[in-house]
């Protein structure tokens, strides 16, 4: 590698001044008498270690043989994963692709669409519309820590709305999923109003290839009276060591209220989601 291309790759990484500054370079002349950059690999790894790691993938991986090397083994990846704090859930259970296990561990990513209805009610099968339907209605109450002014609101008659997640196509391959097992989570808020009597209902299922259920989440639905405090509740799950075979994840939430009020006094609901998340908690 030439100096050139070695300064080069250093600009486009943006390597820290003071990883440059720990840098000792050796320089040799070849039979043309260009001046060639030699670093141990030992600080290559060091260096390569401390950028970014889509940097490394899109740019390091480009440089040479040797730094191809260096970004595809797997030690590299195990070793982010170390410095990072992403921990196995199953020591017993070894990732077959460190660098996807990373990823996959830094960037967890709701799998739900259109969770805060800022898209209407795309994204969403509506199960049941009953009553007057679904509707998009500003929040009467902020959610904890959250600045999202709108909801999805029910009606007198049940309406329920899902979706059907395919892992595979949101990149998690059956060997991923059959191998470790990562864990699965669930969240949702809902909140009743002031002024009506509501319940609340939320239904999540693991299911095969055929899209049988593996493992199923069904609480019992929450009830609220007549002048309640309109608070915001939220409900989780995690689904762990459910099995192999999982391949898509059903996700079915609503409600309504229990006065049959015409419009829109039934159950609140916002802000879902489901996430694959492989490391252990921190």
């Amino acid at each position: 590698m030439s100096s050139r291309q070695a300064a080069g790759m250093v600009q486009s990484a943006n390597v820290s001044h003071q990883i440059l500054l720990a840098v000792k370079i050796k320089t040799e002349s070849d039979a043309f008498g260009s001046l060639q950059v030699v670093i141990p690999p030992a600080l290559v790894e060091e260096i390569v270690l401390n950028l970014p790691a889509k940097d490394v993938v899109l740019i390091c991986r480009l440089v040479c043989r040797d730094w191809k090397e260096l970004v595809d083994s797997v030690a590299h990846w195990r070793e982010r994963c170390r410095r990072e704090g992403f921990e196995l859930r199953d020591a017993s259970r070894q990732p077959n692709d460190w660098r996807q296990f990373y990823f996959l561990s830094k960037n967890p990513r709701n799998l739900l669409k259109n969770p805060r209805a800022k898209d209407k009610l795309n994204g969403w099968m509506l199960v049941e519309n009953g009553g007057d339907g679904w509707k998009i209605e500003e929040n009467f109450k902020s959610l904890p820590n959250d600045t999202n002014d709108i909801c999805f609101a029910t009606s007198y008659g049940m309406c329920l709305k899902e979706q059907l997640i395919d892992l595979r196509k949101e990149g998690y391959s059956p060997a991923f999923m059959d191998h470790l097992q990562p864990a699965i989570k669930i969240s949702d808020w809902y909140a009743p109003r002031w002024d009506c009597g509501s319940f609340y209902k939320i239904h999540v299922e693991l299911l095969d290839q055929k899209k049988k259920p593996i493992r199923t989440f069904e609480p019992d639905p929450v009830y609220f009276e007549q002048w309640n405090d309109q608070q915001w509740c939220q409900v989780t799950h995690v689904f762990e060591l459910y099995g192999p075979g999982v391949r898509f994840i059903r996700f079915t939430h609503g409600g309504q209220d229990t006065q049959f009020w015409a419009g829109w006094y039934g159950i609140r609901v916002i802000n879902s989601s489901v996430e694959i998340c492989p490391a252990a908690e921190r």
